[in-house]
């Protein structure tokens, strides 16, 4: 997959077969398109091709601290975009001069004097453009004068689907990490690199890899005790992670901390990136009366987390 940094450096694609949008989660519902766009590229001996606003417009257009928590950083969509088959991605950097770009422009000057789209794969409700004033009929007038093909996906293609980037937000959220896990189609993954923490796990036999440097616009699950992978040095290996604010052991946080228990593994961690692969929700967090109870409770959590990893 080739990625291109701006629509001007977009160059030597032949017949484009073009999407816009966020694709954030790059989730079924997207794949279901990107496969619909490489049938149509075969075809005219064209290749698919993404462009995608970075940072995300919401940002942008409304206070930063009101925008929506991101599925995927804009790393791991471009690793999962690749993985399911879009042949070329467009990073169009956004800022309020380009937000002010009318629709028609947008339409006449990037999407068909620049980019060359020979065909458009298009949302029903996508809007674009200044205060959103693009729509998919203004769209069907350009592709009447011959200026490109078009092709709606429908609201009944979009609800057959039945998913969409907000669904899998409320299930991450709400703790259903199985249900996020299939609408995305993969497994659900948050991305740091391990620092130094107050060593209490080890003390308790259970010691932690506390993660730090997690990307702020990153959406994490809803707090409480996990099982899946860990993954560092291109190996993967069975873990316990905690979500949360240690109430147990700390009482000062006030932001959700990532702790990785590794169940078959000793060496030293620190300083090194890890990649955390949320499989299952074992419980909610809690805080425990001592520190006995917290570590007879994490030997509960191990056992259960063994058998569920090794079911798959």
């Amino acid at each position: 997959m080739r990625v291109f940094e701006g629509f001007e450096n977009f160059k030597g694609v032949k017949n484009p077969i073009l999407t816009i949008g966020t694709f954030d989660g790059v989730h079924v519902g997207h794949q279901h398109i990107i496969r619909q766009m490489n049938t149509e590229a075969n075809k005219v001996k064209g290749e698919s091709t993404l462009l995608v606003f970075h940072p995300h417009p919401r940002w942008i257009i409304n206070d930063a601290g009101e925008s929506p928590k991101l599925i995927q950083t804009l790393e791991e969509k471009l690793e999962k975009l690749a993985e399911v088959g879009m042949k070329n991605v467009i990073i169009q950097p956004f800022d309020k001069a380009f937000s002010c770009l009318s629709a028609n422009l947008f339409v006449e000057n990037v999407l068909i004097k620049t980019i060359k789209a020979h065909h458009l794969f298009i949302g029903y409700d996508h809007r674009f453009g200044n205060a959103r004033e693009g729509d998919v009929a203004l769209l069907k007038n350009f592709s009447a004068k011959g200026s490109f093909l078009l092709t709606e996906i429908s609201a009944v293609e979009i609800n057959t689907i039945n998913v969409s980037s907000t669904k899998i937000r409320n299930a991450l959220t709400s703790g259903d990490i199985i249900h996020a896990n299939e609408l995305l189609n993969s497994i659900y993954c948050v991305s740091g690199v391990v620092e130094d923490g107050i060593k209490l796990g080890r003390t308790i036999d259970f010691p932690t890899a506390n993660i730090s440097h997690i990307d702020p616009h990153k959406l994490l699950p809803k707090n409480g005790v996990y099982a899946g992978k860990a993954t560092f040095d291109n190996q993967k290996h069975d873990a316990i992670f905690n979500l949360g604010l240690s109430p147990t052991v700390k009482n000062i946080e006030t932001q959700p901390i990532l702790e990785v228990h590794l169940l078959n593994f000793s060496g030293d961690l620190y300083g090194k990136s890890i990649c955390v692969s949320f499989e299952h929700r074992l419980r909610d967090e809690k805080k425990f009366d001592s520190v006995r109870e917290l570590k007879n409770q994490i030997l509960q959590d191990e056992s259960v987390a063994r058998t569920l990893l090794r079911s798959h």
